[in-house]
């Protein structure tokens, strides 16, 4: 199981930290090597968490070189998105320094979207004053990166902010279809206020549920990113195996004395490479009823670039916030 690489901002949500103790094998950020920003960041629960190897900060400057001495144009898709992005009149926020490099800093400058703070404006540890837009991109385009870039580890890029989502997704050349999965339904997300030591201790008491649960939906979703012209055909092959391990995990959810509620938590799943130049769509009509039977939905969505030199991130995810879903 992968790792949900939080974004866009350093501090994850307690519900997001929550999901990912039930779903994922880890939960990471990105965040500052400033001593004062990472100490912000990093506390409580947080900190808990990463003592117990649970939770990972990273810093793309020192952790894996990904940022360390590379300007703004070695980020074609994010120059593109903030050519794009023209005159705006969103609120802005401050940037801390430590976290992308003065490199960088200095090409969303030279491109007008940034500046440096002026004296007394900030807490000494900001470094940069920009769009809250611009910044919900830089930091989709960083998690996207991180998780391309980092062999030893999987990260998986998630956010629960829709704007941020579809900067991230949004493409900048011609586009191709992707597969959109709604997985709320699969995977359920303890109320509002359970303590994280409870949600803990239903990780520990019901990991062969959950992992099987887990191992099944990634299955699935691998299989839909490598063989995107027979979604019928996969769905109908993991019928079984998926509609079992939600049975299975849901009696451990009635077992625990914790409240369940449904969130919409959807998965974006780029079509093979294969793909490129040759997509047809199949008609998802026919694939419904099997989806519906085992617990989500799928759809289609125009989201990716059809022609990319570098090798993007198979899956990000999207879960709305409660604001959203009212």
């Amino acid at each position: 199981m992968p790792t949900l690489l939080y974004y866009p901002l350093a501090k994850p949500p307690l519900e997001v930290v929550h999901e990912s103790l039930l779903y994922w094998d880890g939960i990471a950020s990105i965040v500052s090597r400033t001593q004062e920003a990472y100490e912000h960041t990093i506390t409580g629960e947080l900190q808990d968490l990463k003592d117990q190897g649970f939770y990972h900060p990273i810093n793309p400057l020192d952790q894996y070189d990904l940022l360390a001495n590379r300007e703004i144009e070695d980020f074609p898709g994010l120059v593109s998105k903030l050519h794009a992005m023209g005159p705006h009149r969103h609120r802005t926020v401050y940037l801390d320094n430590g976290k992308y490099g003065y490199l960088l800093e200095d090409g969303l400058i030279a491109l007008g979207v940034a500046r440096r703070p002026r004296s007394g404006e900030s807490p000494n540890f900001k470094s940069l004053v920009l769009s809250s837009k611009a910044a919900v991109l830089l930091a989709g385009t960083m998690a996207q990166e991180v998780a391309r870039s980092t062999l030893n580890h999987s990260y998986t890029p998630y956010t629960d902010q829709r704007s941020a989502d579809e900067s991230s997704l949004r493409p900048d050349s011609r586009k191709v279809s992707a597969w959109r999965v709604e997985l709320g339904s699969m995977l359920p997300m303890p109320a509002p206020g359970t303590p994280t030591s409870e949600v803990f201790a239903f990780r520990e008491r019901y990991a062969p549920e959950r992992e099987r649960l887990v191992n099944a939906t990634q299955i699935m979703l691998s299989e839909l990113n490598r063989h995107w012209e027979h979604p019928a055909d996969i769905l109908e092959r993991m019928r079984k195996e998926l509609a079992q391990a939600r049975a299975d995990y849901q009696e451990a959810a009635k077992s625990s004395r914790m409240a369940w509620i449904t969130r919409s938590i959807s998965a974006t799943v780029a079509v093979s490479t294969a793909a490129v130049g040759a997509l047809v769509i199949p008609d998802l009509g026919w694939v419904a009823g099997i989806a519906g039977s085992i617990g989500f939905n799928i759809a289609t969505r125009e989201v990716r670039p059809a022609i990319q030199k570098k090798q993007e991130h198979p899956f990000s995810y999207l879960r709305l916030v409660e604001k959203e879903l009212s």
